[in-house]
């Protein structure tokens, strides 16, 4: 269908989506294919970092609502499944190895905003606005709120989620949902020169661990949470990214990532 499109540039892993005439809404194809995109970017030793962009002038609007109303015939099961392959997504995104930065060019709405909230960087234009508007159709912000409550916290979690409202930009940074917000004409530019200060200042092994260790830490007590970041600690001392890394500090040379 190729409503992704993917390359590799500079040691950057590209993700585009290209549904533009629907503004980028997704269904099953859809994502699958962008399952796909991450899953042959995660092998590709070239690609240190992953930006996510879209063509057209929406980011994504979430579902496809033609695809929902055709889902409304399906069992219990068939729809479960159909679940289940966007919440693989998202939490393929969460949890990847790489580091994901969403690169907003325009609106992102409902799974549109989840596919944002799940990368660990997201930088926007003024113009765009944003929302979970499930509410307003009958509809339930269900997997993306697994997210949104670990990214901003229960009572933003509540406003955003309940009130099905748009957000500004502006309004979306203070929220905590995007990092910065930038002229049109200066985004592709700030990602790009962002994504080439983490690859050529920070070890990809660091990062990998670092954001794997954010992502389970949360779901542990204090006691197992502080047991496992001892573990990892220990195991980080042995790594070959960690020997490199202080034999050049010690060195007074920059390490080559």
């Amino acid at each position: 269908m190729n409503f992704t499109k993917v390359k590799v540039e500079n040691r950057i892993g590209y993700i585009i989506l290209n549904r533009p005439d629907k503004r980028n809404a997704l269904n099953y194809d859809f994502v699958a294919e962008l399952k796909e995109a991450f899953t042959q970017l995660e092998a590709n030793d070239e690609a240190k970092v992953i930006v996510l962009q879209a063509e057209g002038k929406a980011f994504c609007a979430g579902a496809d609502l033609g695809y929902i109303q055709q889902l409304q015939k399906n069992t219990y099961e068939e729809n479960l499944e159909d679940s289940m392959h966007l919440k693989e997504l998202f939490r393929m995104i969460y949890t990847y190895p790489k580091v994901v930065i969403a690169q907003i060019q325009g609106h992102a709405l409902a799974g549109g905003c989840g596919l944002a909230t799940v990368c660990d960087f997201s930088y926007t234009v003024p113009e765009a606005k944003f929302g979970y508007t499930e509410v307003k159709i009958g509809f339930i912000p269900a997997i993306v709120k697994v997210f949104l409550l670990r990214k901003v916290g229960e009572g933003k979690a509540k406003e955003l989620l309940l009130s099905g409202r748009l957000y500004n930009a502006e309004q979306a940074k203070d929220f905590g949902l995007v990092n910065e917000v930038v002229d049109a004409d200066k985004l592709e530019q700030h990602v790009y020169d962002f994504a080439q200060e983490l690859i050529q200042n920070n070890s990809g092994q660091s990062m990998q661990f670092t954001k794997q260790m954010i992502a389970e830490v949360q779901s542990k007590g204090l006691d197992e949470g502080l047991q496992y970041a001892a573990e990892q600690n220990a195991m980080a001392r042995n790594s070959e990214d960690c020997k490199k890394g202080i034999a050049a500090f010690l060195n007074k040379e920059t390490p080559s990532w």
